[in-house]
């Protein structure tokens, strides 16, 4: 039987690849060739380090997943190629799926996204990450003419800016305490602020930042009876959440954003195919090109990978595959 290459997480700030294999296509399916995979700095962190809390296995499985949470564990849901056989009228076309870092794949032909032409395989590994963000937009209920706070200006965060941004008539501003990171806020039509100079009264607050002093600038930023969303995840930390203070007398709402679920208010009408397809959609903007600052060979990433995931440096890291 054929063998590729994947990705495991085998232990705490360990990576290697493995061999695994490829049998024949069944009715229905495509093999896809990895051109590129986007790696998720937040959630294949905790995977690194095996802080994915045991109440979490079975929601924190990805498609195709092999093995099992802490270790080993094969990971990854952002994966961009090029179907290299399967049925004639798909032969060569570009494509996204979920599905762990691996070179040579097979998938259901219902599982593989078709890239807009004008979207390239590279800018389509940032595609699982537009999607969070898309959802992440909904749950904030973010309207034309609002005041927008983002704390946090991660891939995730300045995603959610950017689509913020078109909307019209809203004030986009991103907090965070690298300063390096405002070229990019900016070309996302946002404004860069400091924590400790984040705009207060926001209509609408939403941390990514995944730390305490993040969300305590979210809850301090929110203006009177506004909606906080928690779009970052701690894994298995607990955290101190700060509800004393003003935090009843300006009645504000406090909710999670989380990818798995179409928010219910769209839920009759937006399959997960139609949200990804959407997603796709807005990656035609060329402006989150620049969100993609590192490249690792996907032969090199047991060497480099941890480093890279461990490192605040930079956006989003891309395995390539030629």
């Amino acid at each position: 039987m054929p063998q590729s290459d994947a990705l495991w997480y085998v232990a705490d700030g360990r990576v290697e690849t493995r061999a695994v294999d490829v049998p024949a296509l069944h009715n229905g399916e495509v093999r896809v060739a990895a051109r590129y995979s986007g790696v998720s700095r937040g959630t294949e962190r905790l995977v690194l380090q095996g802080r994915v809390p045991p109440s979490e296995y079975e929601r924190m499985r990805c498609p195709r997943q092999e093995g099992a949470f802490p270790f080993p564990v094969k990971y990854g849901y952002a994966l961009a190629g090029v179907i290299e056989d399967g049925p004639k009228e798909h032969l060569g076309r570009n494509v996204f799926l979920l599905h762990p870092h691996q070179r040579v794949l097979n998938a259901p032909r219902t599982d593989v996204h078709f890239l807009p032409k004008d979207v390239p395989l590279r800018r389509a590994a940032l595609a699982a990450n537009m999607e969070t963000a898309l959802n992440v937009i909904w749950d904030a209920d973010v309207l034309p003419g609002d005041k927008v706070l983002i704390v946090g200006g991660g891939v995730l965060g300045l995603l959610i800016a950017g689509i913020a941004a078109r909307i019209p008539g809203t004030t986009i501003t991103v907090a965070d305490t690298d300063a390096t990171r405002a070229a990019a806020i900016e070309k996302m039509g946002a404004v860069f602020a400091t924590p400790d100079n984040a705009p207060p009264e926001q209509d609408v607050v939403i941390h990514t930042s995944s730390s305490e002093d993040g969300l305590r600038t979210a809850l301090r930023c929110a203006g009177t009876e506004a909606r906080v969303v928690e779009a970052s995840w701690f894994g298995n930390r607990a955290i101190a959440v700060p509800l004393g203070e003003a935090f009843h007398a300006r009645r504000l709402q406090l909710v999670s954003s989380q990818v798995g679920a179409v928010p219910a208010a769209r839920r009759a009408r937006w399959t997960y195919a139609r949200r990804m397809a959407a997603a796709l959609d807005l990656l035609r903007d060329a402006r989150f090109e620049a969100l993609i600052t590192n490249e690792i060979a996907f032969a090199d990433a047991p060497a480099k990978l941890p480093a890279a995931l461990t490192s605040n440096a930079g956006f989003m890291t891309i395995l390539t595959y030629t």
